[in-house]
């Protein structure tokens, strides 16, 4: 059973402990040019990963597909799982500026920290998909003594579509909220940026 889910917003993975869900990661990138602040934001809206879920394009984005695997087993009539394991495929897809040199130091500021944000909003969304996936592991081992393996199945699947919304849920609030502090986040490391100068003088 798959499940294809996209997340808006070098190849690693690695394995959660055995009685986890395992979650494996790997990186892509699109290029943007741009010197200014101004061009950087219109290359990122020309060429940020399209996300079907908000008909736009984004800064960053995490493709995520949740497979899942179960065994039953049945004894006397009664059937249950006996092992269930969830694996999330990852793929996180981020910018790469590659107008550095040509521009300004507060230019090079602000993305430093905007390219940093991306990358830390992206993890999140993988982080709670890994949550997700160990939350539906430990549900659908906990279908037991059911009478048939058909009536077993049609419970797992159910708790396989219920935990997948509760994540899609979950997902798109993270990004509700994400969405009303990033201009909050912005205006501080302008602050900042602006008392360094000051401080500099």
């Amino acid at each position: 059973m798959k499940s294809l889910v996209l997340a808006a917003g070098l190849m690693a993975s690695f394995l959660l402990p055995a009685h986890a869900a395992s979650i494996s990661k790997t990186y892509s990138y699109f290029q943007i040019g741009g010197t200014t602040l101004e061009e950087i934001e219109g290359e990122l809206q020309r060429r940020g990963p399209h996300v079907e879920s908000t008909g736009a394009r984004h800064p960053g984005a995490t493709r995520m597909e949740f497979s899942t695997r179960i065994t039953y087993h049945e004894r006397g009539g009664l059937c249950s799982v006996a092992k269930a394991r969830v694996t999330v495929k990852a793929e996180m897809i981020l910018p790469r500026w590659n107008r550095r040199r040509s521009a300004d130091g507060d230019t090079r500021f602000v993305w430093d920290a905007l390219s940093s944000d991306i990358r830390r909003h992206e993890e999140s969304h993988i982080t709670i998909a890994k949550n997700h996936a160990r939350e539906l592991e430990d549900a659908l081992t906990d279908i037991f003594n059911y009478r048939g393996c058909d009536a077993a199945q049609q419970k797992a699947e159910a708790t396989r579509a219920s935990i997948l919304a509760k994540h899609d849920r979950a997902q798109l609030e993270f990004d509700r909220i994400e969405n009303v502090n990033f201009e909050k986040r912005l205006l501080r490391l302008m602050r900042y940026r602006l008392e360094q100068q000051e401080s500099g003088r």
